[in-house]
């Protein structure tokens, strides 16, 4: 692995660890055992270094997504595709956090746009098929919705002082708003 490679992935892991609270350019260059001016070189500062950590973490994201199996049903392949984005925040809790802070930011961010154009690749398969209650934008709203406040629990589970959601948690979410865009009798919900 390359010096920049190892900064990237030594910020990563402070991310996914420590959050970006603790995020400081002495410590990365003490996990990449570099120095300040070999950081600042292949980054700039520390704020190129950061965006370039939630870049690759946003590359990851979507790479995983991409990479698993999808269903040829279009609900099942929403459903499943709600899950990896759950299981996301719920593996990497303090990096999305992070993540979802630079969205909020307004960081241009492409792999974050590819992947939420998944998303309403997915809706549109499923409103193809006749299935589709709202518009196709209300209900990516409905699903990004639910996805990040699904997310949310398992991000806040320590400030709320609880565990992690169950799973019954998490599928009650995703299967009240896979409810709320489907046609009645054509759900093909999950029991």
């Amino acid at each position: 692995m390359d010096t920049r490679d190892t900064l990237l992935h030594a910020t990563l892991k402070l991310l996914d660890e420590e959050g970006e609270a603790h995020f400081s350019t002495r410590k990365i260059c003490a996990i990449a055992n570099v120095t300040a001016p070999t950081l600042y070189h292949h980054y700039g500062n520390a704020d190129g270094l950061l965006s370039a950590a939630i870049a690759e973490a946003f590359a990851q994201f979507l790479q995983s997504k991409k990479a698993a199996v999808q269903s040829a049903d279009p609900v099942m392949a929403l459903r499943e595709g709600w899950d990896d984005y759950v299981r996301f925040a719920a593996a990497r809790p303090r990096l999305y956090a992070v993540m979802m802070s630079r969205v909020l930011d307004g960081a241009d961010i492409p792999a974050a746009e590819q992947a939420f154009a998944l998303l309403i690749a997915r809706i549109e398969a499923v409103a193809a098929e006749g299935r589709l209650g709202p518009t196709v934008e209300e209900a990516a709203d409905l699903m990004w919705a639910s996805a990040n406040a699904a997310s949310q629990l398992h991000v806040t589970a320590r400030l709320r002082k609880v565990a992690p959601p169950t799973s019954t948690v998490l599928k009650r979410i995703r299967e009240d708003a896979l409810r709320s865009i489907l046609n009645a009798g054509k759900e093909g919900l999950a029991t």
